[in-house]
């Protein structure tokens, strides 16, 4: 079995897709076809030995397509956007259709409204100027929009109707209707009737003919910009490799293109270059950013034997990588690959309105033939046969049936955008409402994604928690290290000064080692500590493992003989993660956290959000798998996470959100981004897409409304008995009304208030403060005389053995988080505190 990927024209709506899935899955050895409206492309599954590709091109031919299979490709290499091409002639023949239609309305319908019209328009002398007026604004707007012509004409002979079919009939009976008109009024003078004259004057539907066309062109038009913007997701993709890079041939450093880059090559990689391939450090030291692949949000530190993934970056230091894997075989290039694939899987909206022109096509033309025979057989005149299928194929137009979808979706999208939501696609806003299962990123998206100093702790008493922090900014001020900004950040912000560093060294792996005022300090990790001979007692070694159940990396600080402290940094969650999290659950989703980040990282992120579902360690592809295996048990799944590696698991989730402060990949690959950058905004979402959703089932009712009555009364059943007889003119205005009245009721969804989508986020926020405040009260205790880490446990154990209390000491404030589940005074715990042998200042 293998699968090949096919590049497919001409298709144009959901009925053009499932066709070519059809044609194709037929052949004998087909096991399985995805064809994707969005990429124009096809996914085949087949048995070589049964089938060839040869004959899976004829098959999509036949069906009135063309298929082309995409041979093995450079995906880093610059392609013709396939998909922007559409869109431009999309736009082009739009802007020609309303450039001709405008002059075309006031000319059909200026004077029935009053307006002026030039004198050679008036009267029926000047009636045969009228009307060749009209088919002379018409034929132009009719030739730039032939496709439906030719598309829907050709797939009503292979008897598989689409959407193009609709258009194609109900234009052309508007138009073959006006040119009947006319021979009948060139004919009438020469038989002295004017009153025929002047009744088919006004009997001129070109005006019909040519609205069709442009309404629709305007829907595709903007259906084709979504596609691009989601071709632009790829795009972006592939401009994370470098273009070319630098490699050591037989005793000689070159520059080559990427793409010739051989397995077994060694490449040189400099501080600030991106890594091309994937492969081992040969030599050299480096910090490597890899969070584009793996959401890791500290860079990581590779010597020799350490392996490197194609797209990362080294923040400094220089290494030399053996190439293990190149071109199409690269993380990087599988990501993209993982892409293009969810977008081709994605089965496509079954809209109703292409579900049922299947059989409303055929059906109306039945109808309209029936009903045009039937008033000849009972003797009637060819023109008032005539007029009657007309008016039966003009009402029955798909107008209104193409406008109950877009029109509400472009109004919610407006809304949305109002509020911080921008939606890219329909198909997400649709989809959006029957979401059941949430899958969230952690960096960036639950978290803030930037480190920070989370604590600051002593362990020598001579030392404060402002000169601990002084020590390590002047240290890492110098320092290259990913956790620097973050203290050297702390420091500003507490207007802690820095003092001149002498003898700066970075000893790779470990740490950083300078001489402040004649003092040699060290600022690392553990390993350096040992290196050094710096004794870490029981205290610390607890307090560590306190930091590190709790995600935070540990920096120790020491002089040359004793440990003086460590400062804790941390991603730290966002000030509205645990409201959205908690609103999520309110509306009844699973929630489900995923993260490239360690597990005890990911374990304390769970217990802050109280989450039963966390999958910790995962790879880009893991995240798609996992996606994948929530769709599978029949879960309707949206991804929210902003970094280039939730790209695939953004495409391949039934709504993929990204949040605004996030990369440009993720933001391009989603359905949907949050541009405030807030999770709460994820709700209003939701709420959004289920009103809008609403609506659209408000606007099929009346397209269809509109319709089933028109019909009948356009085919003169009421004629007989109540003397009704429905013009083309009157069908061309029910359809008209039609569509005027899906748009106001769209429209509705402009007085659809911020307030009323997050008034249960509110609620539920709301409701937890009050559960908090009623389960545990909250003191903050001033204390003096707390100097180190032992100061603290010893006052933490003291008041943790009263019943009711869970006290936390915060060393930087010289206070103490009381929280009390049982009243308890403030003289008990005053004197507790005394009795540990420190003061009690305060309590608030």
């Amino acid at each position: 079995m293998t699968t090949k990927k096919f590049d497919v024209s001409g298709m144009s709506c959901a009925a053009c897709a499932a066709h070519v899935e059809n044609a194709v899955g037929k052949l004998d050895g087909v096991k399985n076809v995805r064809v994707s409206l969005l990429t124009n492309s096809m996914l085949v599954d087949f048995d070589e030995k049964k089938q060839r590709i040869s004959s899976i091109e004829k098959a999509v031919a036949n069906g009135g397509y063309t298929a082309r299979l995409r041979e093995r490709e450079n995906r880093y290499a610059d392609k013709p956007n396939v998909v922007a091409a559409e869109y431009n002639s999309l736009r082009k023949r739009w802007q020609v259709s309303l450039c001709l239609l405008i002059p075309l309305l006031y000319v059909s319908m200026g004077g029935m409204l009053g307006l002026p019209l030039p004198t050679f328009l008036h009267g029926n002398i000047h009636a045969m100027t009228f009307a060749l007026t009209q088919l002379t604004l018409t034929i132009p707007i009719a030739v730039v929009n032939k496709k439906y012509f030719t598309s829907g004409f050709n797939m009503l002979w292979k008897k598989q109707p689409n959407m193009d079919s609709l258009i194609a009939i109900g234009a052309s009976a508007a138009i073959l209707y006006g040119l009947y008109a006319i021979y009948k009024m060139g004919y009438a003078p020469e038989q002295h009737d004017p009153m025929t004259v002047g009744a088919f004057s006004h009997d001129l539907y070109f005006e019909s003919g040519a609205t069709i066309l442009t309404l629709i062109t305007l829907g595709k038009f903007l259906e084709a910009g979504s596609k691009r913007k989601t071709s632009d997701a790829i795009t972006k993709l592939t401009g994370l490799a470098p273009k070319t890079t630098t490699v050591i041939r037989n005793n000689e450093t070159i520059v080559i293109p990427v793409e010739e880059v051989a397995v077994g090559d060694l490449v040189v990689v400099k501080a600030g270059q991106r890594i091309p391939v994937d492969g081992i450090v040969e030599t050299g030291q480096a910090s490597i950013d890899e969070s584009a692949l793996t959401g890791e949000s500290m860079p990581v530190f590779k010597q020799k034997g350490d392996s490197v993934l194609s797209a990362s970056i080294s923040k400094s230091g220089y290494v030399v990588v053996k190439a293990s894997k190149v071109g199409l075989d690269t993380t990087l290039s599988q990501i993209i690959g993982l892409v293009e694939e969810a977008a081709a899987s994605k089965a496509p909206v079954s809209k109703l309105a292409d579900s049922i022109s299947r059989i409303f096509v055929p059906v109306v033309i039945g109808i309209a033939t029936v009903s045009m025979t039937v008033w000849l057989l009972l003797g009637y005149p060819f023109d008032f046969s005539l007029s009657i299928a007309i008016a039966v194929l003009v009402i029955s137009c798909p107008c209104a049936l193409g406008l109950a979808t877009p029109v509400a979706i472009m109004v919610g999208t407006g809304k949305g955008a109002e509020n911080g939501i921008l939606v890219k696609s329909a198909e997400a806003l649709e989809k959006a409402h029957a979401v059941d299962t949430v899958v969230l990123d952690k960096t960036g998206t639950l978290t803030t994604g930037k480190p920070q100093v989370t604590d600051v702790v002593v362990f020598r008493h001579e030392t404060s928690s402002s000169e601990l922090l002084g020590i390590a900014a002047s240290l890492e001020k110098l320092s290259e290290h990913p956790l620097a900004n973050a203290i050297v950040d702390r420091a500003s912000a507490e207007n802690v000064a820095t003092g001149a560093v002498q003898n700066f060294e970075t000893i790779p792996g470990k740490g950083i080692k300078g001489t402040i005022e004649d003092i040699v300090y060290l600022a690392g990790n553990e390993a350096l500590m040992r290196q050094h001979h710096i004794a870490q007692g029981t205290a610390v070694e607890k307090q560590l493992g306190l930091f590190a159940g709790q995600g935070k990396t540990p920096l120790l600080i020491a002089d040359e003989g004793e440990l003086l402290g460590v400062i804790a940094v941390a991603d730290v969650l966002k000030e509205d993660a645990k409201a959205a999290v908690d609103a999520l659950r309110k509306m009844g989703m699973e929630v489900v956290m995923l993260t490239g980040d360690n597990a005890t990282t990911a374990k304390a992120i769970q217990k802050e959000l109280q989450l039963t579902n966390v999958i910790a360690d995962v790879l880009p592809q893991d995240k798609d798998a996992e996606v994948s295996r929530l769709q599978q048990s029949g879960k309707q799944v949206a991804m929210i996470g902003d970094g280039i590696n939730d790209a695939p698991a953004l495409t391949r989730a039934d709504v993929g959100i990204a949040i605004g402060a996030g990369t440009d990949i993720a933001i391009e690959a989603a359905d949907i981004v949050l541009i405030k950058n807030d999770l709460l905004d994820a709700i209003t979402c939701f709420r959004l897409s289920r009103a809008v959703m609403k609506n659209i089932k408000q606007n099929l009712f009346w397209a269809f409304f509109y319709n089933v009555t028109g019909v009948p009364l356009a085919a003169g059943v009421f004629y007989g008995l109540l003397g009704w007889k429905l013009s083309p003119m009157f069908a061309a205005a029910a359809m008209s009304l039609s569509s005027v009245t899906v748009v106001a009721n769209a429209l509705r969804l402009r007085h659809f208030k911020y307030s009323q989508i997050t008034e249960s986020v509110t609620g539920v926020m709301t409701k937890r403060k009050q559960k908090m405040k009623q389960k545990m009260k909250q003191k903050t205790m001033k204390v003096n005389g707390m100097s180190c880490v032992h100061c603290a446990l010893r006052v933490e154990e003291a008041l943790n053995v009263i019943d009711g209390v869970e006290a936390n000491v915060n060393l930087v404030k010289n206070e103490v988080i009381i929280s009390l589940s049982k009243p308890v005074s403030d003289d008990k715990l005053k004197q507790t505190v005394e009795d540990a042998g420190y003061t009690a200042v305060s309590i608030s």
